[in-house]
């Protein structure tokens, strides 16, 4: 059996009333655009995991613009919140979300059942910070939805990936002491994959036998090979997925802008080829 979805993230919407002066493409076609290609996809995808950097300020009008938006798809959508969302305005507009919410305050920590997976998202965002953190009361419930189910394979997402090279920049992801009691945690149980965003890039990491899948996201990325600072340039996208008993499966896929097509080759004339 095979469950096929999406990831994205960092879609960084921002509603246009805002003029919004810190943003580095438009944000809102972007989403817009990507919305239009799920409702082209054939199959659909079983559902959408979408892991953080919801809106660019925060605020009740890009929220309420993001539920029009994905009101537009039918797979259902899985959300989690990154370091430039807040959680008391998104609990305004998306109040019926699947799993465990606590007060207005408290982190968004969800857990549901989707396409034959648990589906379980840890809230790293940490109000006022840059960097992102998992509090001792998320990770008791994390433990309770690991055992809860425990021959039901797990997928994890959360905006800020795990801490892999300690020279890092402090912001770029959970600390260490965060990312070993993770490791401690998710240690002996069924975990097909993480989905993390935050750092605008397509990267793939095999971290205790996990992959963690980070993808660029739909506002723009960077150039990782930078020497001085970081380069900002155009270039969004998310990551199709397919899991199977084998393990989990993720293309890279751009979305805008646009790449010039260079050729095209039939359908038959593909299957013809030996």
């Amino acid at each position: 059996m095979e469950t096929r979805f999406l990831h994205l993230t960092d879609l960084h919407l921002s509603h246009p009333d805002l003029a919004d002066p810190h943003l580095h493409s438009d944000t809102h076609l972007n989403l817009v655009e990507m919305v239009r290609r799920i409702r082209d996809m054939s199959p659909q995808p079983d559902f959408v995991v979408i892991s953080g950097d919801l809106t660019n300020q925060g605020d009740v009008a890009s929220y309420q613009l993001l539920a029009e938006i994905l009101n537009g798809i039918a797979p259902p959508v899985f959300l989690t919140l990154g370091n430039h969302d807040k959680r008391e305005n998104f609990r305004q507009v998306f109040r019926h979300l699947p799993g465990l919410l606590a007060d207005l305050s408290a982190p968004c920590f969800q857990s549901t059942h989707l396409g034959g997976l648990k589906v379980i998202a840890l809230d790293t965002s940490l109000p006022g910070r840059v960097g992102g953190g998992i509090g001792e009361a998320q990770f008791a419930a994390l433990t309770a939805e690991l055992t809860a189910d425990v021959g039901i394979a797990k997928l994890l997402v959360m905006h800020h990936p795990p801490l892999i090279d300690v020279s890092a920049l402090r912001w770029e992801s959970l600390d260490q002491k965060q990312t070993e009691e993770l490791a401690k945690r998710l240690a002996g149980h069924h975990i097909v994959g993480i989905l993390s965003g935050h750092i605008h890039i397509n990267r793939v990491i095999h971290w205790h036998n996990i992959p963690v899948i980070i993808s660029n996201g739909l506002h723009a990325t960077i150039d990782p090979t930078a020497t001085s600072g970081m380069q900002i340039e155009e270039g969004t996208g998310y990551a199709s997925c397919v899991y199977r008993p084998s393990g989990l499966d993720c293309t890279f896929v751009p979305l805008l802008p646009r790449r010039a097509i260079l050729g095209h080759i039939d359908t038959s004339v593909l299957r013809s080829f030996r």
